[in-house]
């Protein structure tokens, strides 16, 4: 089972009747119909409403909401309604409400506040979950199935407290491996029984908040244990609706790159991958062309929806900027050219009151079809409709792969050195943003993932390297592909225990040196590094992080310019089989990440798009037909022009390009190309 199947692309979003008298309701269609909205997400807040008392469901809301969608022709993504927990629920099971990191015990109030591991909540939100499906599962406007909404939050309560040592059992099975995983000859911390074992939270193995632990291979496992715990709720929810529904897809909507939740476990009980787009401000464009390819990558290149995002402002920052004319329609191509089938908002209509209350959304507090907003939202629902299904299923043909590895990214910052500053996301962001400048097509995969069909395999900050990881990196080089991974790669295993061996660990071999000492400074300290040699040779001011290499038959790239380790490696290239392991033991501005990435590029045979445009993306998908479509997009609010990498039709103009020729894009500006 995967997507939903539609005509077109999906487009509307999240739509929330229920804070509406029914007059309004038919406001609401005109401008739905003028907006060509055709998809609306429904009943993602409604367990108060549909479930006012334990034993006492309420469907009348709902069932008009359904019902007015349905008339009025609109697809429905149906929401489970249990996002929250209603007041009730708290007054009746008190253990439901979350206990923090802190240990302080919540009562009832904001969203993400129900314990995971509480039975009462597992059984009531199921529950729940069933007499929806069973209710509106015959319904035809009813598409797809939503699940909860953005999951998230930690909760070490006692129920957690349990429930982790029943997870410990099922992962360790004896508590001899359990402490041989977790180093517990250190601080007189071995456990002879499993109820000694408590969550590592402020009150037990911490200081200083999350990521300052005493044992990380501790607080590893109960970050693993929250995300499986949570996927677990989620889980109740799908069995409860396949009961009625055996047919239609499943999904939630995830955040992106969101540090408390491994995606990619949860990957494989989704039956599409949908998400929502509130990108960090003061940021590059790239940061969302890696999760929207993140996201992608879940299910093995299978197209996600766009299930969220801002049509202008959000309001949930301390600064929260409008979106400049045309960037709304940017980036929701962006999101099309990454592998989106779908483009939804949230919201539909501003609410009243509350914490979104100046939330953007398409229709405004005064209901009027004459701002800029709607505008540009309709501009982009007419468009979307000419556009028609010619994108739908359409695969990404990458020839790159990036690694994205949550056990990495939780090891890495909960580490107690060398430098904590450095951020997991960030590091993978340069490099991806590297490939992205230079117009080059990335899938986003999990460490697991097959790497047969890449010619360069990227793994910033692979901290953790698990199973036969090593071994298949090692293939792609020995074919010869190219692999380039960065300092701090290669230190721990599975349980975040240190290699007894030479740094990097299993990719030593593959990568050719050996590190045994490290360098850290605070972030203003620089140490510049010089990157090829001759006329040509660029420097690089190095940051955070400066692996001290001695080179096993590497060569050197790059070399330190400071410090008694002035004149060392600070990047190598190695020989591998035909191909080659590239490392980069410091942590390079983007300049300089830029330069290796290009290096890399260009030895395995990868072309570029407009390397030299940073503004000017590039995306092609492959349609199940064979049709093959290039995305261009400025990101830039000036035009810009460049030559056409290939010959085709803009889909959205109708301009014909010949491969070579030139093609011009406004600020802001899309174009939608069908190779010739």
């Amino acid at each position: 089972m995967s997507l939903p199947v539609t005509p077109s692309t999906p487009f509307g979003g999240d739509y929330n009747p229920e804070q509406w008298p029914e007059h309004v309701w038919k406001d609401d269609y005109r401008l739905f119909d003028a907006a060509r909205i055709d998809t609306v997400t429904l009943g993602v807040f409604v367990w108060a409403k549909t479930q006012p008392a334990e034993d006492t469901y309420d469907f009348t809301v709902l069932d008009r909401a359904v019902d007015e969608a349905e008339a009025q022709g609109r697809r429905i993504c149906l929401a489970t309604g249990t996002g929250a927990h209603p007041a009730w629920l708290a007054r009746a099971y008190p253990e439901v409400t979350r206990t923090d990191f802190e240990g302080r015990k919540h009562r009832f109030g904001q969203r993400h506040n129900s314990c995971p591991s509480a039975p009462a909540f597992r059984r009531l939100s199921a529950g729940l979950a069933a007499r929806v499906a069973e209710r509106y599962a015959g319904r035809p406007s009813v598409i797809a199935w939503h699940i909860g909404n953005e999951y998230g939050g930690a909760c070490y309560c006692d129920l957690c407290a349990a429930g982790f040592r029943d997870w410990l059992r099922t992962r360790y099975g004896t508590l001899e491996a359990l402490n041989a995983a977790w180093y517990t000859d250190f601080w007189s911390h071995t456990f002879y029984d499993w109820d000694e074992i408590e969550p590592p939270s402020a009150l037990t193995e911490h200081w200083r908040g999350p990521d300052h632990t005493a044992f990380q291979g501790i607080t590893l496992d109960y970050l693993r244990f929250m995300s499986d715990a949570m996927l677990a709720n989620f889980r109740d929810e799908k069995d409860a609706i396949r009961r009625f529904s055996p047919d239609l897809p499943v999904t939630t909507n995830f955040m992106g790159m969101y540090r408390p939740i491994d995606y990619h476990r949860w990957a494989e009980h989704l039956d599409f991958a949908s998400w929502d787009n509130y990108p960090p401000e003061n940021t590059t464009p790239a940061w969302m062309g890696l999760s929207h390819d993140l996201m992608r990558g879940l299910k093995g290149g299978q197209p996600f929806w766009l299930m969220e995002q801002a049509p202008t402002t959000t309001a949930c920052r301390d600064v929260n900027p409008v979106k400049r004319p045309g960037v709304m329609r940017l980036w929701s191509w962006q999101a099309i050219a990454h592998g989106a089938d779908a483009v939804l908002y949230f919201q539909m209509r501003a609410s009243r009151g509350a914490s979104e209350k100046l939330f953007g959304a398409v229709i405004n507090h005064a209901g009027r079809d004459d701002t800029r907003v709607f505008r540009e939202v309709a501009a982009l629902g007419a468009e979307l409709a000419d556009f028609g299904p010619v994108a739908l299923g359409a695969r990404t043909p990458a020839r790159v792969a990036l690694l994205f590895d949550w056990d990495s990214w939780w090891t890495l910052e909960i580490s107690d050195g060398p430098n904590r500053h450095v951020r997991y996301p960030q590091v993978v962001l340069a490099y991806y943003r590297a490939l992205w400048e230079a117009g080059v097509d990335v899938d986003v995969v999990p460490v697991t993932a097959g790497l047969d069909g890449y010619d360069v395999v990227v793994a910033p900050a692979l901290h953790m390297v698990k199973g036969d990881l090593a071994q298949r990196l090692e293939a792609v080089a020995r074919r010869g592909g190219s692999v380039l991974a960065s300092y701090l790669s290669g230190r721990v295993d599975e349980s975040d225990n240190a290699f007894l061996a030479d740094v990097p660990g299993p990719l030593a071999p593959l990568m050719g040196i050996r590190i045994d000492e490290w360098d850290a400074r605070e972030p203003e300290f620089t140490n510049p590094v010089l990157l090829g040699s001759g006329p040509d040779a660029v420097e690089s001011a190095a940051r955070l992080v400066f692996e001290l290499v001695i080179p096993q038959g590497a060569d050197a790239v790059g070399s330190y310019q400071a410090d008694f380790y002035a004149g060392t490696p600070a990047v190598t290239r190695n020989t591998f089989g035909s191909g080659h392991g590239w490392y980069v033991a410091a942590g390079l501005d983007q300049p300089g990440v830029d330069w290796v990435v290009r290096q890399v590029l260009d030895t395995a045979g990868v072309a570029t798009r407009h390397p030299g445009l940073p503004h000017l993306e590039t995306a092609a998908r492959v349609a199940p037909d064979g049709t093959r479509l290039l995305f261009l997009l400025n990101h830039s609010d000036q035009p810009v022009t460049a030559p056409a990498a290939v010959g085709g039709t803009d889909l959205l103009t109708g301009d014909t390009f010949a491969a070579g020729g030139q093609v011009t894009l406004d600020g802001h500006g899309v174009r939608v190309l069908r190779e010739h």
